[in-house]
């Protein structure tokens, strides 16, 4: 379910009203450092600041493309949970 976030006409949707203040909270600070000391950060936001975008909505953006990247260095999990467990109802 999506809540309307279009206050004004931005035309954007909260997808999850939820969420983790202090997963944000490191994403913010690990943007704002990139976007002061890490060249290709400084180039994209040079590139969007041109495209008329605030710098809010820079960051937004930008922290959305780390979580992306920190999603793929997560490790795959270490197997099914279940296993060896066998289902209810089944008499041995």
């Amino acid at each position: 379910m999506t809540v309307d976030r279009s206050g004004k006409a931005n035309g954007r949707h909260r997808l999850n009203r939820g969420g983790n203040r202090q997963g944000n909270a490191a994403l913010y600070r690990a943007v704002i450092v990139r976007m002061r000391w890490h060249q290709p950060t400084i180039d994209y936001v040079t590139r969007r600041t041109a495209e008329g975008l605030s710098k809010r909505e820079i960051i937004r953006c930008l922290k959305r493309y780390l979580a992306r990247e920190i999603y793929l260095l997560l490790p795959e999990p270490a197997g099914d949970p279940n296993a060896g467990v066998e289902p209810m109802g089944k008499a041995a």
